[in-house]
């Protein structure tokens, strides 16, 4: 006979390992919640807030552990996670919340890591076992950890695509002036033969923009927007921003919205390229991990930075047509939200 507990993680595991139709049986989406940087070694009283809010879904964006390690045991991040699975408030959400998992660098195993980590088969097997993926799991037989879900009924659809921005990503361009503004650690860098998500994974990514779905949430464990800064973010390999602008437009995909982590900040922004809806992206960052003293240049940042711990929000309201982006510090409090309504984002339906 099953426990109480474990028959919320099976339950728990189901929905999220739901096949797409079985996804699009359940009732809409109307409160979803994610988060990044979750240091398993700090206080995480922030899942009290995350519960709280009830959410029907709730996306880990990256640096679910801290786990970096060199050598083929990956004995860190072994330990960085069955330290996380000791922690309350973490347990009882991935117990009893339908959720979806990517990985960033730090669960990756190496600090701003792409291609070249020698041990990251390793760590792929690590990360799925710990978000219990099932042996038929599709990750289990392809490079990279990247997934979708299409969860709702015809009308009320809310696609989740969460993109793998390790596996493949070539390496960076280091900057020629560490830590000034804007250049603190990359510069972008023009090479057209950088990938961010290589070959296989951008075809993906095509057909599954082309599959039918009201709202697309597309996870990326870095800063997809986001100007005026020299860490980690897509920016760094411009034409490559520019190719998953130009795939959102090609696929004729309505409703993307973008969802990124990675930063120890929190903040909302907005891009209008030519030709297509605004773009908008909520960063959250991190349930337990903050830069407190983060300043940087916003050129299309909506609003001020929110350094302190939080977690993001998406509100979708489908009679009223909007779906409302926030920031939630650790008691459950808003500190930053944008309001969208359908229409602005090319939701016809």
């Amino acid at each position: 006979m099953f426990t109480r507990r474990t028959l919320a993680r099976l339950m728990a595991a189901a929905a999220v390992t739901a096949t797409p139709a079985l996804s699009q049986n359940r009732p809409p989406l109307s409160r979803i919640a994610f988060g990044s940087c979750a240091n398993q070694t700090m206080d995480q009283s922030i899942w009290d807030a995350v519960l709280s809010y009830r959410p029907d879904l709730f996306l880990f964006c990256g640096d679910n552990v801290y786990g970096d390690f060199n050598s083929a045991d990956a004995a860190n991040l072994k330990h960085a996670y069955e330290e996380a699975g000791k922690v309350a408030g973490y347990s009882k959400l991935r117990d009893t919340v339908s959720h979806l998992a990517v990985w960033d660098d730090h669960d990756y195993g190496l600090n701003d890591g792409g291609v070249e980590f020698a041990h990251k088969a390793v760590s792929k097997e690590l990360f799925l076992d710990f978000w219990n993926a099932p042996a038929t799991d599709v990750r289990r037989k392809r490079d990279g950890i990247y997934d979708s879900r299409i969860i709702g009924p015809p009308g009320m659809r809310v696609q989740v695509i969460l993109l793998d921005v390790r596996w493949f990503r070539s390496p960076l361009k280091v900057t020629d002036q560490r830590g000034a503004p804007g250049k603190e650690r990359y510069l972008p860098d023009p090479d057209p033969a950088k990938t961010m998500l290589g070959p296989v994974q951008w075809a993906w990514l095509a057909e599954e923009l082309r599959k039918p779905a009201e709202l697309r949430l597309i996870v990326s464990s870095t800063q997809i927007l986001a100007e005026g800064h020299g860490w980690e973010r897509w920016g760094n390999m411009p034409l490559e921003k520019q190719k998953l602008i130009d795939t959102i437009r090609a696929s004729g995909a309505k409703g993307v919205v973008l969802v990124s982590g990675d930063r120890h900040i929190g903040a909302l922004y907005r891009e209008t390229p030519a030709d297509l809806y605004p773009l908008y992206e909520v960063t959250s960052s991190g349930l337990n991990m903050v830069y407190w003293a983060a300043k940087e240049a916003g050129p299309n940042r909506l609003g001020a930075l929110y350094a302190a711990a939080n977690f993001g929000v998406v509100d979708v309201d489908w009679w009223e047509r909007r779906v409302v982006l926030a920031l939630r510090d650790d008691g459950g409090n808003t500190r930053r939200s944008v309001e969208i309504g359908f229409d602005t984002l090319g939701i016809t339906t």
